[in-house]
C-alpha cells in the first residue's frame, strides 16, 4: 500500500488562511472597539482587550515551539486552532468587558501556536531555496489582513453586530482543522520519551509575562513606577530560575545552546529591532495622517497598504538575494532600504502629502520584506532539524518582544516631547487632552481655531522624535549585523 504524502498545496493554503485569520483579528477588533466599549461599558479596562491577547500569545509561543518539535507540528497546530476557535466563540458571547478580556486571553493562547507552527510547517515542506518565496506569500496574507480588517470590521459592526467579528472565526477555523487533519501527513515522533520541562516552561512564561507587562506599564504612564520596578525585579528572578532549571533539564524547553549560537542570536536581535521600528510605522503614520494632516481615520489606515504590498515583493527579493549572496549582505541591503525610509520620516515636512507617505511606506515595506524574511530563514537554517520548531517560535517571540518594548519606548518619547512642548507655550493654555483630540476629526471641531496649528506642530515635532529613535534602532541593527559571518545558506 502506497504511503500517503502531504498535499503541499492544500496545506500551504491552510497555513496562509490560518495566518490571515489570526492577523485580521488585531485590526478588526481595533475598528469595533468603540462600539464594544459603548455596549459593554468598562472603558477603564478596555486596553486589556488588546494587552491580554498579546501577553498570552507571547507567553505560549516558545512552549508550542518545543511541543511542535517533540510531538509534531500537526497536533500542536490543530490544538492552537481549536483553542483559538473556543476563545473566539467566548468573545462573541461576552456580556461584559471582563468576560471579553478573559475570552481574549484564551484566544491569545490559541494564537500563540498558529503563527510559529505555521512558519515551522513551511520550513518542513519547502526547501531552503523555496522557503523565502513561500514566506513572502504568507506575509501577503498578513498584509491583506491589515488592509481589509478595518473595512470588514466596520461593515460587520454596522450590519450584523460586533459579536460576529469573533463568530466569523469559528467556521473558518473548523474548515482549516479539517484540511490540516486530512492533508498534512507527519511521521510519528519516536524516541521522545523524556520528561516534559514543566518548570522551565512555567518560569519562562512568568519571565515573559513580567517583561511584557513591565513595558506596558511604562507605555501607560510614560514613566517608571513601582509596578515597573516590581516587574523588572521579577524578570531577573525568573530569568535566574529559568537558566538554572534549563541547565538541569533532560529535554529543556529552550536549549541554552541556542543562546550561545552566534548566528542565531544575531539574526533574532535584528528581527526584534526591525520589528520594533515597524511599530513606529504601524502606530504613528496613521496618527500623522489624522493629527497633523487632518485626514480621516480610513485614509490613515490606507496609508499603510503600499507597505503591505511591497513587503511581499521584498520577501521574493530576499529569496533571490539569498541564492546569489550571503545572509549578511542580504540583511544589510534590507536594513539600508528601511533606513532610507526611516530617515525620510524623521525629516519629512509637516504637510507631506498622503501620496508621499504611501511612497515612503512602499519603499520601507520592500526593505522590511527582505530583512524579516532573511532573518526568519537564517534562524531556521542555523539550528539542527529537530530544533526548527523552537527556533521558529523564538524568532516569532523576538519580534513580539521588539514590538512590545518599542511601542512603550516610542510612547514615552512622544509623550515626554509633547509635555515639554506644552510647557514652552503657557500663554496658549494647551492641555494634553487637546493634543489627543487633534487625531480625531470630530473632536478637532471642538478646539479653538487659533489652537489647531500650534497643537499640530507639537504633535508633528513629537513624531519626528519617535522616528529619530527608530533610525537609531536601524543603525544598531546594521552594526550588529556586521558581527555575522559572511555565509551562504542557499545554493545559487
Amino acid at each position: 500500500m502506497k504511503k500517503r504524502e502531504t498535499n503541499v498545496k492544500v496545506v500551504t493554503f491552510s497555513v496562509f488562511m490560518a495566518t490571515f485569520m489570526t492577523a485580521i483579528e488585531a485590526t478588526i477588533v481595533s475598528t469595533a472597539m468603540p462600539t464594544i466599549a459603548a455596549q459593554l461599558k468598562g472603558g477603564e479596562i478596555m486596553s486589556w482587550v488588546f494587552s491580554i491577547y498579546l501577553l498570552t500569545n507571547a507567553m505560549m509561543t516558545p512552549v508550542y515551539g518545543k511541543l511542535a518539535d517533540r510531538i509534531g507540528r500537526k497536533p500542536v497546530f490543530l490544538a492552537g486552532i481549536l483553542i483559538f476557535i473556543i476563545g473566539s466563540s467566548l468573545c462573541g458571547l461576552s456580556n461584559s468587558m471582563l468576560v471579553l478580556i478573559i475570552a481574549r486571553a484564551i484566544q491569545g493562547i490559541g494564537a500563540g501556536a498558529i503563527m510559529p507552527v505555521a512558519l515551522t510547517i513551511i520550513a518542513d515542506i519547502y526547501s531552503v531555496e523555496k522557503r523565502a518565496k513561500v514566506l513572502g506569500l504568507n506575509s501577503a496574507f498578513w498584509g491583506i489582513a491589515s488592509v481589509v480588517g478595518p473595512l470588514c470590521g466596520g461593515f460587520i459592526v454596522d450590519t450584523v453586530g460586533w459579536h460576529w467579528i469573533f463568530f466569523v472565526n469559528v467556521p473558518i477555523g473548523i474548515i482549516l482543522m479539517g484540511l490540516i487533519w486530512v492533508f498534512l501527513i507527519e511521521d510519528k515522533k519516536e524516541g521522545k520519551k523524556q520528561p516534559i520541562d514543566y518548570l522551565g516552561s512555567l518560569s519562562l512564561m512568568m519571565l515573559l509575562l513580567s517583561l511584557l507587562y513591565g513595558f506596558q506599564t511604562i507605555g501607560e504612564t510614560s514613566s517608571f513606577n513601582y509596578k515597573t520596578w516590581i516587574c523588572f525585579g521579577l524578570v531577573i528572578l525568573f530569568g535566574f530560575i529559568f537558566v538554572q532549571v534549563e541547565k538541569r533539564a533532560v529535554d529543556p524547553i529552550i536549549s541554552l545552546g541556542l543562546l550561545t549560537n552566534g548566528p542565531f542570536v544575531i539574526v533574532n536581535i535584528i528581527a526584534a529591532l526591525v520589528s520594533g521600528f515597524l511599530m513606529g510605522i504601524d502606530v504613528y503614520i496613521p496618527m500623522w495622517m489624522q493629527g497633523v494632516l487632518g485626514l480621516k481615520a480610513a485614509l490613515g489606515g490606507m496609508s499603510l497598504a503600499p507597505l503591505s504590498v511591497t513587503w511581499i515583493f521584498g520577501s521574493f527579493t530576499a529569496g533571490m538575494l539569498l541564492k546569489k549572496t550571503t545572509t549578511k549582505r542580504t540583511i544589510t541591503i534590507g536594513l539600508l532600504i528601511i533606513l532610507v525610509g526611516g530617515l525620510a520620516l524623521a525629516n519629512a515636512p509637516a504637510h507631506t502629502s498622503f501620496w508621499l507617505f504611501c511612497l515612503i511606506g512602499a519603499w520601507t515595506g520592500l526593505g522590511l520584506g527582505i530583512a524579516i524574511t532573511a532573518t526568519t530563514v537564517k534562524s531556521q537554517s542555523s539550528v539542527p532539524s529537530d530544533q526548527v520548531g523552537v527556533a521558529t517560535s523564538f524568532n516569532t517571540l523576538s519580534r513580539t518582544i521588539g514590538q512590545t518594548v518599542m511601542v512603550s519606548v516610542f510612547g514615552v518619547v512622544l509623550n515626554n516631547h509633547i509635555n515639554q512642548s506644552i510647557t514652552k507655550v503657557p500663554e496658549l493654555k494647551i492641555t494634553r487632552d487637546m493634543v489627543d483630540q487633534i487625531s480625531n476629526q470630530e473632536a478637532t471641531t471642538q478646539l479653538a481655531n487659533h489652537l489647531i496649528e500650534p497643537i499640530r506642530t507639537i504633535l508633528y515635532n513629537g513624531l519626528h522624535s519617535v522616528y529619530a529613535v527608530g533610525v537609531g534602532l536601524l543603525l544598531v541593527a546594521l552594526v550588529i549585523n556586521q558581527f555575522q559571518k559572511a555565509e551562504r545558506i542557499m545554493k545559487g
